[in-house]
């Protein structure tokens, strides 16, 4: 059954729909339900409560709606099978906002890829979850005159691994940037994925059926690097024996990533910004003006933004570059997908499970190296372990050694079994996050990567003393 509760009765006389600004809330759980009905009606919105696909379809065609409030998995159906649907139909301008509570990195681009104003993950952080719908119905009142957009396709699964707060945000700036053809810079430290958020990007995009050509710019010796992007014509040089497409050429219509383009010298950074501003080339050697099709996706460990210490790239190409940046996390910002990545990584192996004492120290090691690392070293003990689980004395000599996990704040409980190993490197990073907030809790909460009512929930299960914030300092960030 469909119920609906307005936040304050009408007057006589006065159509309701134009008083207030409705919210149909999707949700299969009473409970969850009936709690989001009061906190979106106490900010004065009407609300509209569903219990499923089929009374969302029929509360969508009877009302005149603001912005929905969608659960991803529902009794009766799916919740992205219901967003395709909204965005397809009359309704396609109201804000869908999704909910879930598991943090799916393909279920996320999907739905930003087709549209969702917002995705958000259980347990609910109710302030950031409000402050969310607000801006969906102001979104809606400032977009009812605008004309609709064509859908972007449906998005095929990818080989990237995460369900942490870090890597949600990542696939939610993947989903918008494939459903573009802006140029995008990917940037983060060595090993933490670029190349794999590149070719999701491409995947993911209008584009995936065209080429997708990569090239490592750190590994071409710079007086071939001209030539290896923009091509050659016979004679240009010693040992040109023939006419050779460049790689702009080879990607067609295509995506051409150009990999640590902080390595890229003076001179063809002027040339690369030639063809990103003109879409226009000419091979080494050769007077014909050539076209670029290409979307360029670029990527970089070194600093590039401008004004930051030793930044490599021109200010102009930097701002045409990064018209579109995701910043990819360390592994040891997300250490919660550790767990994940390594079952991933055990897929191509002998190797069915990992010691609880072995995932301990997985989790607790600082891997500067990232998750090209943890797939090296999860495959060396693959084979290095005589039977089908991995154990602590399969793992690399760094990992045994005590220093590897005090390295990472964690030496005083490495020989703990993984529940315990877990707990204690939880409390040690609340109370580190705590410290460098001065008891700001909702800077620690934005630190940790949690909401702030998580943050209350694990201090009172560590037994965590509260700390109260430095004197003029705001204790909740505002």
């Amino acid at each position: 059954m469909v119920t609906e509760m307005a936040a304050h009765a009408p007057a006589r006389g006065v159509t309701l729909a134009r008083m207030t600004t409705t919210v149909l809330i999707v949700e299969d759980d009473t409970s969850v339900r009936e709690g989001l009905v009061r906190a979106v009606g106490s900010k004065g919105h009407r609300t509209v409560a569903a219990t499923g696909v089929v009374e969302a379809r029929a509360a969508l065609a009877r009302e005149e709606v603001d912005c929905v409030l969608l659960d991803v998995r529902l009794k009766d159906g799916d919740g992205l099978e219901l967003l395709g649907e909204i965005r397809a139909g009359a309704s396609r301008e109201t804000p869908v906002i999704m909910a879930t509570a598991f943090g799916d990195s393909e279920r996320t681009i999907h739905a930003m890829k087709a549209g969702a104003f917002e995705y958000v993950t259980k347990p609910f952080d109710l302030p950031l979850l409000l402050d969310a719908v607000d801006r969906a119905v102001k979104k809606r009142a400032l977009g009812r005159a605008m004309p609709s957009a064509p859908l972007p396709p449906k998005v095929p699964a990818g080989p990237l691994v995460g369900s942490s707060a870090p890597m949600l945000a990542v696939w939610k700036v993947i989903g918008r940037a494939a459903a573009s053809d802006a140029p995008v810079l990917i940037v983060g430290e060595t090993g933490t994925g670029k190349e794999l958020v590149a070719r999701a990007i491409h995947d993911h995009s209008a584009r995936a059926k065209e080429p997708f050509v990569a090239v490592n710019l750190a590994a071409l010796a710079p007086t071939l690097l001209e030539s290896e992007l923009m091509g050659h014509e016979r004679g240009a040089f010693t040992g040109a024996v023939a006419r050779r497409a460049g790689r702009f050429e080879m990607a067609g219509a295509g995506t051409l990533f150009l990999d640590e383009i902080g390595d890229l010298d003076s001179t063809l950074q002027t040339k690369l910004l030639r063809v990103l501003q003109d879409g226009r080339y000419e091979r080494v050697g050769g007077t014909e003006t050539l076209a670029s099709r290409a979307r360029v996706l670029a990527a970089t460990n070194k600093p590039v933004r401008p004004g930051q210490a030793g930044a490599t790239l021109r200010e102009d190409l930097y701002y045409r570059l990064a018209v579109v940046e995701v910043e990819l996390p360390p592994l040891r910002a997300r250490r919660s997908d550790i767990p994940l990545l390594v079952a991933h990584a055990l897929e191509r192996t002998k190797a069915r499970a990992v010691s609880e004492e072995a995932m301990a120290r997985l989790v607790a090691y600082g891997w500067p190296g990232n998750v090209r690392e943890l797939f090296h070293v999860v495959e060396r003990a693959a084979v290095m372990c005589s039977a089908e689980v991995i154990d602590v004395a399969d793992l690399a000599p760094a990992l045994q050694l005590p220093s590897a996990t005090r390295a990472s704040g964690a030496g005083a409980y490495e020989e703990l079994p993984l529940r315990e190993a877990l707990a204690a490197l939880e409390k040690h990073m609340l109370e580190r996050a705590l410290e460098k907030s001065g008891g700001n809790r909702a800077e620690a909460a934005r630190l940790l990567g949690i909401a702030r009512p998580q943050l209350y929930t694990k201090m009172e299960e560590h037994g965590i003393t509260e700390r109260r914030p430095k004197r003029d300092e705001p204790e909740d960030g505002g």
